[in-house]
């Protein structure tokens, strides 16, 4: 009980770094990584760059995230899918574990979602005014679907429809925004570019799941690998990377990216030994965490290639 006691008390512990850690702040790659593909994209299309704009589109989306993060934990510790979960793989799985572990009571979880989400909402405002409308709309649209994947009354991630939302969420919608910051359209290169990295961020929700699928259960937290079982979802795994390398290949051909974004396929590799850990361990939550780590490892690295291809194709 010292150590709940002592959490509580103001002083480094509950600065910044503190609540960085408390909305997990190491998978803030996935708003970074749209972004940069968006901005990227811009910068092909257009041979110009607002680093304004970019750096207000990345703070946003940041902010939003984290709000997504710590309001997820809340509503999880109000169903007791986080409390029973023993087989969690910190840190990929499970949650922040800052209510269980008592460093912060669950309504300071939830003012901390709620503040961020006004803050990533103020940030957004900047943007709305310089570039229009558009940007409003796909902010709300993300900022409530990702308050609401585990709320009430929605529950998008009990009723199957969390990984829908994390593909447009942190993919189709953010490329295409950071993308509209930069040019004031939208293009198919943005929309088929964030498919591309909602794929892979889909995947990485996706793998992570394993290892909470019977406290998902338990809670009725009927997400996909619940309702497939790990075995047939470790087959979807590998495929969602084969689908992801296609529609770069198809984009391409399409002439809606340029032949520099094939880059990114130099990840695949990475992507098959992923694929390779959770075929053969799907059951085995123990070993299983090496597939979490390069699903990530491959979502960050296929977006920085595809982003750098774009770059290039732009400056040749």
């Amino acid at each position: 009980m010292a150590a709940v006691g002592d959490s509580r008390r103001p002083g480094s512990r509950r600065g910044l770094l503190f609540w960085l850690k408390a909305a997990r702040a190491p998978f803030f790659t996935g708003s970074f990584a749209p972004v940069l593909v968006g901005v990227a994209l811009a910068f092909y299309e257009s041979g110009a760059l607002n680093w304004l704009r970019a750096v207000l589109v990345l703070l946003a989306l940041v902010l939003l995230h984290a709000g997504a993060n710590l309001a997820n934990d809340y509503f999880d510790h109000l169903s007791g899918g986080d409390e029973i979960n023993v087989s969690r793989a910190p840190p990929f799985t499970g949650g922040s574990r800052f209510i269980q572990d008592g460093l912060a009571r669950p309504g300071e979880i939830l003012a901390a979602s709620v503040i961020s989400l006004g803050l990533g909402g103020t940030a957004g405002l900047y943007l709305v005014w310089v570039a229009g409308l558009p940007i409003l709309i796909l902010g709300i649209v993300g900022a409530i679907t990702g308050f609401c994947y585990s709320a009430p009354p929605l529950k998008l991630g009990y009723r199957g429809l969390g990984e829908l939302f994390i593909f447009l969420d942190f993919g189709v919608l953010p490329v295409l925004g950071a993308h509209y910051a930069q040019t004031e359209m939208f293009s198919a290169g943005a929309a088929v570019a964030g498919a591309v990295v909602g794929l892979l961020m889909t995947n990485v929700l996706w793998i992570n799941q394993f290892q909470d699928a019977d406290a998902d259960a338990a809670v009725g937290k009927r997400n996909w690998v619940v309702r497939l079982g790990r075995r047939r979802a470790a087959s979807l795994h590998a495929a969602a990377f084969v689908l992801t390398y296609l529609t770069v290949v198809a984009g391409v051909a399409a002439r809606l990216l340029p032949a520099w974004a094939l880059l990114g396929l130099l990840s695949a590799p990475l992507a098959a030994q992923a694929s390779r850990v959770s075929a053969q361990r799907y059951d085995h939550m123990s070993t299983l965490r090496p597939a979490n780590a390069m699903t990530v490892a491959t979502h960050l690295l296929t977006s920085v290639l595809i982003a750098a291809g774009l770059c290039i194709a732009g400056w040749v």
